[in-house]
């Protein structure tokens, strides 16, 4: 009890020092955009303080403080830092296949800080990491947390829960060496299991294989590989505890039970059909679909490791995808922003922008799935999405008009993740 008392009264202390030596800055811009509503605010000023925005607006209506560190970005437009629902900062692209065996596990840690560090400085500052082994993406949540690297807000899902032989196992191995993956399960109560397990070690959300992949080894690309029962079990454990659940799900059987079952995203979404775009506009699910990184993955893949049959299976899916992106952005479907970054390199995340566009969405649309919409998506709209009092100063600035051409967001010069500055190529 005495130790317990001594540790509180240290962490107020220390709380106190660090809160009486917050700097407040104030960051002026030549324009400003209201994501939300896609209003332009010319001659910005953004005031933050402890990490949190305090005010915004034009610049003759919002007061600062005398005492205030001021950034001025004459010439660059600031948007609220972006939201990456789909990464894996612990993969690299330029490994695949079965070259990922040369290396020993706690690599892939020393990896994920590279990445992260390139995903802030590409202007996302929040990523939803699905799917990581060994708890790595915890470790490296709270090294970034603790300011020992630089890197985005990172929700993870440490392992992604499948069946056996499904693809989130481990499907590249013979008998012999039964290398099975720990959130494997095979039944509702074992899945159940699963989730408080990787609850119990760090995950903030669910990731969960409800079809085969496009980069596992055997396996239809589509096929269903859990049932109804099951991701029913998954989405009522998950929800109870307050945790959101993803679920890769190419095919569309996989997918109108994932919806059915109560997941909240869709991940990838390839062959989605007319009846997974109206059960996912009546159950209000959300679709993150990666249609960028067929173009890398086809022209890489095979360098890296990839083997043929999976090439095959992300040509053969690649097309299909972006038509059915078409079709769900038509209908009206939720749709956010999930690039898959570990499978193209980590920082040309916002290439996926100009595809997003090229396949149905305005500009505008595209942002918002990056931004409000994906705060919402991770039921995180206090906190990111918009340029707002309250929220985290979370700032990016470029050069151009990403209204009217998405892809100056490929290009960003400055980035402030909690009113630090993380990059600024304004001279």
């Amino acid at each position: 009890m005495r130790n317990d008392i001594r540790f509180g009264l240290c962490a107020a202390l220390i709380a106190t020092g660090l809160s009486a030596q917050a700097e407040t800055v104030a960051v002026s811009a030549a324009k400003l955009i209201d994501v939300a509503s896609g209003k332009v605010i010319e001659r910005p000023v953004v005031v933050i303080s402890d990490e949190r925005i305090t005010a915004v607006g034009p610049a003759a209506s919002v007061t600062v403080p005398a005492d205030a560190k001021r950034i001025d970005l004459p010439n660059l437009t600031l948007l609220p830092g972006l939201i990456d629902m789909h990464v894996h900062l612990t993969a690299e692209a330029t490994i695949g296949g079965y070259n990922s065996l040369l290396y020993t596990d706690s690599f892939w840690t020393a990896v994920g800080t590279k990445n992260a560090k390139k995903t802030l400085e590409a202007g996302f500052t929040s990523v939803r990491n699905v799917g990581s082994s060994h708890f790595d993406d915890v470790g490296l949540r709270q090294a970034i947390d603790e300011h020992f690297v630089p890197g985005p807000r990172i929700t993870t899902a440490t392992y992604a829960l499948s069946a056996t032989g499904g693809h989130c196992d481990e499907t590249y191995f013979p008998p012999s060496m039964n290398q099975t993956s720990p959130a494997v399960g095979d039944s509702p109560d074992e899945l159940r299991q699963r989730v408080r397990w990787v609850h119990k070690y760090g995950a903030t959300v669910i990731k969960i294989c409800a079809t085969g992949g496009v980069f596992d080894h055997g396996a239809s690309v589509g096929a269903q590989q859990l049932n109804l029962e099951e991701i029913k079990a998954i989405t009522d454990e998950a929800h109870m505890e307050g945790l959101k659940v993803a679920a890769h799900a190419h095919g569309a059987a996989g997918i109108a039970d994932a919806i059915r079952g109560g997941v909240d995203t869709i991940e990838h979404a390839s062959l989605i059909d007319d009846e997974g775009i109206r059960l996912a506009k009546e159950k209000g699910a959300y679709l993150s679909m990666d249609i960028y990184n067929t173009d890398y993955t086809q022209a890489e893949g095979k360098k890296n490791g990839e083997l043929e049959e999976n090439l095959r299976k992300d040509r053969e899916i690649g097309e299909a995808q972006r038509e059915n992106f078409r079709k769900a952005v038509k209908a009206g479907v939720k749709m956010i922003f999930g690039s898959d970054a570990g499978v193209y390199p980590h920082g040309d995340n916002a290439k996926q922008f100009a595809v997003m566009v090229r396949y149905g969405m305005t500009p505008l649309q595209a942002i918002q799935a990056a931004t409000v919409t994906a705060a919402k998506a991770l039921d995180q709209e206090k906190n990111v999405g918009q340029i707002q009092a309250g929220k985290f100063g979370d700032l990016i600035g470029v050069t151009g008009d990403p209204l009217s051409d998405v892809t100056t967001l490929e290009h960003v010069a400055f980035v402030m993740k909690g009113g630090e500055v993380v990059k600024n190529e304004v001279r």
